[in-house]
């Protein structure tokens, strides 16, 4: 019951559906001026995610890039298989905007997590990078109330034993330590030092921070 009002971007009414339409609302608004087709790089995103956006052909020429590519349904939707941590396929600028969704915070370390936002902000004149925040009380992705504070071990417990929010109980202590490496939630001050020349959104549940969103386009909602 808990996943599902709070974390189930499957249920229209979840708190997760309600961020993330506000997110892609607010994303549109900033994006409307820019001359058509607005070419965009989505790090680590989804095809259906484009689809609830409403965007449609001509208005936008999206990449996805994955670690794994998918054959997408659109024509104005590429899938290609890459590493966010390396975009050197890419040249400066090649987009107009890098937009990544719920991904820098699964990168493992701050030095990759630096590696991400420098090909983002070298990769697109535009950027807009969103990640949970560390200190909001329920881990977004065990949906675990204070899991991110509790000794790493015990994580590592949870995760082998328990199925939680997002994941399934893994089959091997190996991957349960794995998949709790896997996850450094950033904070607002951290966000503000990947991205020193950008601006912070913050989106609250009255007084506490949800999520975080580094930004340079120069306004704030």
């Amino acid at each position: 019951m808990l996943f599902s009002k709070i974390a189930d971007n499957q249920n229209p009414s979840s708190l997760a559906s309600s961020f993330r339409n506000r997110r892609i609302n607010l994303l549109k608004e900033w994006i409307a001026p820019l001359a058509k087709p607005v070419r965009i790089l989505d790090i680590g995103g989804t095809e259906k995610f484009w689809q609830d956006a409403g965007l449609q052909e001509g208005d936008v020429e999206i990449t996805l890039l994955n670690l794994e590519a998918s054959p997408s349904q659109q024509k104005h939707i590429k899938c290609i298989s890459g590493d966010a941590c390396d975009l050197s396929r890419f040249a400066d600028k090649s987009f107009d905007l890098a937009f990544s969704n719920s991904v820098i915070e699964h990168l493992f370390s701050f030095e990759n997590q630096q590696k991400m936002a420098n090909e983002a902000m070298r990769v697109a004149k535009f950027y807009f990078i969103q990640t949970p925040n560390y200190w909001f009380p329920i881990e977004p992705h065990w949906v675990f109330p204070f899991f991110q504070f509790l000794p790493k071990f015990l994580r590592v417990i949870l995760t082998r034993y328990f199925n939680l929010g997002h994941l399934k109980h893994s089959a091997t202590w190996e991957k349960a330590r794995a998949q709790v490496n896997e996850i450094r939630l950033l904070d607002k001050h951290e966000m503000r030092s990947l991205f020193p020349k950008g601006l912070i959104w913050e989106e609250k549940i009255s007084f506490l921070t949800k999520s975080i969103v580094a930004h340079n386009f120069k306004k704030s909602s």
